[in-house]
C-alpha cells in the first residue's frame, strides 16, 4: 500500500512533453496551452511504445521546421493506433504550420471526438480548430472555439 502511495505522489507533479506542439511558424491562436494550464485535470491514455516513439521522432522533426517528415511519421503512428487523439492532435498541428487549413481542422475535430472533454488534448484541439476556421476565412467560428477552449481547463480538486 506504500508502495503505491508513494508512487502516486511521484506521478502527481508529473506532466507529459508536448509531442509535437513547438510553436514554430504556426498561425496567431495556434499556441499550444501554457504553464497555466497544467494546473488542470489531465487525461492521458496508455500509449503504446511503438508510438511513443514515433511522436517523439515526430516532434523532433517538427522542431526543425520538417513538416513533411513529421507528418510522415505521425500516419505511420496512426495505422498503429488510428484513433488516438494525441496522434490526431499532433497531425492537426503538422497540417497547421504546414498550411493545410482544411486537413489541420479535420484531424482537430477527429482528436475532439475520439478524446477526452478535459485537459490539454482537448484545450490543444480547440486551438488549433479556431487557428484553422480562422485560417479559411470562418472569424465566428474560430471565436467560438476559442471559447470552447477554455472550457476544457478544469481546476484539481483541493485535496488531490
Amino acid at each position: 500500500m506504500l508502495a503505491v502511495a508513494l508512487q502516486l505522489t511521484a506521478c502527481a507533479g508529473w506532466t507529459p512533453s508536448e509531442t509535437g506542439s513547438s510553436q514554430g511558424q504556426a498561425p496567431a491562436g495556434a499556441q499550444t496551452p501554457g504553464s497555466q494550464d497544467s494546473a488542470g485535470v489531465q487525461v492521458f491514455p496508455l500509449q503504446n511504445p511503438a508510438v511513443k516513439e514515433l511522436l517523439a521522432d515526430a516532434g523532433s522533426a517538427q522542431s526543425v521546421g520538417d513538416y513533411g517528415g513529421a507528418a510522415i511519421l505521425l500516419e505511420r503512428a496512426l495505422r498503429i493506433e488510428p484513433r488516438d487523439p494525441e496522434i490526431l492532435q499532433s497531425m492537426a498541428e503538422v497540417q497547421l504550420k504546414s498550411g493545410d487549413y482544411e486537413q489541420a481542422l479535420n484531424f482537430a475535430v477527429r482528436s475532439y471526438d475520439s478524446g477526452p472533454r478535459v485537459g490539454e488534448i482537448c484545450n490543444r484541439n480547440w486551438r488549433t480548430i479556431s487557428a484553422a476556421r480562422d485560417q479559411l476565412g470562418d472569424r465566428a467560428g474560430s471565436a467560438e472555439a476559442l471559447q470552447r477552449a477554455s472550457s476544457c481547463i478544469s481546476a484539481r480538486p483541493e485535496r488531490l
